[in-house]
């Protein structure tokens, strides 16, 4: 038996040799009018962002490094025989500072006002309205769930 050939059609096209500046005109006059999509209202501002960055840098950055440093400076101690520090006394105060700067984590990102002006120093007064609008925000996922029992 014999294979069936494939029926290759050739097309004699004439290829087109654009130079470089007609080739990239229309892509460049595409470029130009592309609009940006218009942000929706929902989400955090930026500039409540960065407050929240701010606090977070401070609240959690500093009590992380902190935590991350006990290892070394303990090893630096017990290397030199300044001191026998136990090992659970380090891993319990590196933990300790973990825990910190996760407390941090959440104040930061609970105390940042959401005004223009950015509010008192710690800022713990937004704290309860905060927490209003986490709650709010996820109402509409709960709000349709009926426990069937």
């Amino acid at each position: 038996m014999k294979k069936k050939q494939s029926k290759k059609k050739t097309q004699f096209k004439k290829k087109n040799n654009y130079s470089e500046k007609t080739a990239f005109a229309s892509l460049e006059k595409a470029s130009t009018t592309a609009t940006t999509p218009k942000r929706s209202p929902t989400g955090i501002p930026k500039y409540v962002a960065d407050r929240m960055a701010r606090r977070i840098f401070f609240t959690a950055g500093i009590p992380t490094i902190l935590g991350m440093s006990v290892f070394v400076v303990s090893y630096i101690i017990v290397t030199r025989n300044i001191a026998e520090i136990p090992p659970s006394s380090t891993i319990a105060i590196s933990a300790l500072f973990f825990l910190l700067g996760l407390a941090g984590l959440s104040f930061g990102i609970l105390s940042a006002s959401w005004d223009k002006e950015p509010g008192s120093f710690f800022g713990i007064e937004n704290i309860p309205m905060n927490i209003q609008r986490a709650k709010a925000a996820f109402k509409p996922a709960t709000q349709n769930f009926e426990d069937k029992s």
